[in-house]
């Protein structure tokens, strides 16, 4: 796939991601890279984050892959299950990372609004990246997430919740995940034709 046929977009989580946050270094080494922008970071409102994903895919027609962490995991699957088809159709696969886990027991309350997660197939290719001690959902939770939306799964050992505090500021290996993601969707668009 061709990096100048595709556009990225980084949909951070929860207070964003700092510049230290492996989406800020990947905002900065990929080409045709956007961050969705959020209003309040740390008072995230369910509908408000939906909307604003569903704008950044509007505004540009270019095909788009999805790399989204924490909460952005979240906001994903709430904008698929009710998006337009014209606007799916841009987006050609979704990374999701370390997805927060908004219905466990002790969830910040100023997620709960996410609450409950869409179970509903993804309507395109998603590599689904957990870890095994990962605070934000624990490994049967991530293992029924990559099921109901259909994610190729990997779950990292000790990796934590997979940001600058677990020590993933860089996440060189994430890279990865992305081409694999990407080979998924090649595959998928092969079987079509």
């Amino acid at each position: 796939m061709s990096s100048q046929a595709i556009r990225y977009l980084i949909l951070p989580g929860w207070q964003g991601s700092p510049d230290a946050h492996w989406q800020s270094h990947w905002q900065r080494s990929l080409p045709n890279t956007a961050r969705v922008e959020q209003r309040d970071w740390q008072n995230p409102q369910r509908a408000d984050w939906v909307a604003a994903l569903e704008r950044e895919i509007a505004a540009d027609s270019r095909p788009v892959i999805l790399i989204a962490h924490s909460l952005g995991c979240v906001t994903v699957a709430h904008w698929a299950a009710q998006a337009p088809l014209a606007l799916l159709r841009r987006v050609r696969g979704a990374l999701l990372v370390a997805p927060a886990d908004v219905e466990r027991p002790g969830c910040p309350a100023e997620l709960r609004n996410f609450a409950p997660i869409p179970r509903e197939l993804l309507p395109f290719p998603s590599q689904l990246v957990g870890s095994d001690n990962d605070p934000a959902a624990s490994v049967p939770r991530v293992l029924e997430l990559s099921h109901d939306w259909g994610s190729e799964l990997a779950v990292l050992g000790g990796a934590g919740h997979i940001n600058v505090k677990s020590g993933h500021q860089r996440w060189e290996q994430g890279f990865a995940y992305l081409y694999r993601l990407q080979g998924l969707i090649e595959q998928q668009a092969r079987q079509r034709a």
